[in-house]
């Protein structure tokens, strides 16, 4: 039976993976024991997925980026080149912390971007459309639409699902002209509104 996923010749594949239709996997990545990517997904060069990862559909995943045991992509997660997760808050060689009891979960939810060589400490939940700037360090919990740069990471602007700026008038709504759609601040939280 033909695979309905492309994986280069030059990736591995351990056993016990399921991979989603139209994904492809590029030269020297590695995808580990337990995985589960969706369909229609793009894992560049040098990607290193760990064991038992679950990634949603249409996520890409740039060149050198490493998805460790513990972090969970939902759908449309954009992992920008070189970006780095961490699954351990105090890591020691001397008195290792090996296997998923000791790995603190992360959590990028639907749509959010993760802009190259950021790095995002575990135990954070990423919202939904969030754009972390490049270079920026994730150390906290980022809310559903909100732009975050610098270290540690802050807020500085919001932006819609299609990932236009939001300008928000005197009443806290602003209109995405691309996606149509139109969004509410309120108590530094930004909700779609249809």
């Amino acid at each position: 039976m033909e695979n309905k996923f492309y994986v280069d010749k030059h990736a591995v594949i351990d056993d016990n993976v399921d991979i989603g239709e139209g994904t492809k996997i590029w030269h020297f990545s590695h995808v580990q024991s337990g995985t589960k990517i969706g369909k229609k997904c793009i894992l560049g060069q040098n990607v290193n997925i760990g064991n038992n990862v679950r990634i949603g559909n249409f996520v890409k995943i740039q060149n050198n980026v490493s998805v460790y045991e513990g972090v969970e992509l939902e759908d449309y997660v954009f992992c920008g080149p070189s970006m780095v997760f961490t699954n351990i808050l105090n890591p020691r060689s001397k008195y290792p912390q090996v296997g998923a009891e000791f790995y603190i979960k992360t959590l990028v939810k639907e749509g959010a971007s993760l802009g190259a060589n950021s790095t995002v400490v575990c135990g954070v939940t990423i919202g939904k459309f969030a754009f972390v700037g490049a270079g920026a360090v994730v150390t906290k919990d980022i809310p559903d639409f909100a732009l975050v740069v610098g270290n540690p990471a802050r807020v500085k602007g919001w932006y819609s699902e299609a990932g236009q700026k939001l300008v928000f008038n005197k009443d806290g709504v602003a209109e995405c002209k691309k996606s149509e759609k139109n969004y509410k601040l309120e108590n530094n939280i930004v909700k779609e509104l249809n």
